[in-house]
């Protein structure tokens, strides 16, 4: 495997129904739902720079974009997809981790956020520092919500005002620092006893 990850630019707009083909199957796959976009979308966020295009050559393999909403204050990491054989390998996590950096540099005072039905997403967002939330503490934004449309739990989402769905929020928030935990490893500092010889006897220090 020498797949390579790029942040996207126009030059990979040739890829985006292949993007999009590659997501809906997958989630037909998995038998989740899933918000469609188009290809039009997709390549107007790679030439925006905000997506991340993994490829094994010029295959594709592998994809997320960044998502902003309530004037900026969110930002979601979307799309996240790996191709069926180049599964189980870690590259989704790299894939991943490329987002959620490029989403930090552009955005640096936003909230990330991500909602999903997938263990494997969940775990990977833990492990950023996402904490799961309700869905009262990501955004209001409308535009956001319209998205879910082209997802088979969307009537779901709207019996529950919006306010619950299968899918589980996750929330990072650059405001919030974890706190560091020591090393179990982390190497004693010990004070070196010196002596001192005063009135023909010998004091420790």
């Amino acid at each position: 495997m020498n797949v390579e990850i790029h942040i996207a630019n126009s030059s990979y707009v040739s890829y985006a129904q292949g993007i999009c083909d590659l997501i809906y199957e997958s989630a037909q796959a998995r038998g989740t739902g899933i918000a469609k976009r188009s290809a039009e979308y997709v390549a107007e966020k790679m030439e925006a720079g905000k997506a991340v295009i993994a490829l094994d050559g010029d295959k594709l393999v592998g994809f997320a974009y960044i998502e902003t909403f309530s004037h900026q204050r969110f930002v979601a990491n979307s799309g996240l997809v790996v191709h069926p054989d180049y599964r189980n390998q870690g590259l989704a996590k790299k894939i991943k981790r490329k987002i959620f950096d490029l989403s930090r540099k552009l955005y640096p005072n936003a909230k990330i956020f991500s909602i999903t039905t997938g263990l494997a997403v969940m775990k990977m967002n833990t492990e950023l520092g996402f904490k799961p939330v309700t869905f009262s503490e990501l955004t209001d934004d409308e535009e956001f919500w319209k998205g879910c449309q082209g997802c088979r739990n969307y009537d779901i989402l709207q019996r529950n005002n919006y306010k619950m769905c299968l899918c589980t929020g996750l929330l990072y928030d650059p405001k919030v620092q974890p706190v560091q935990q020591a090393s179990p490893f982390a190497k004693k500092v010990v004070k070196p006893v010196i002596k001192v010889k005063k009135n023909n006897k010998l004091f420790k220090k």
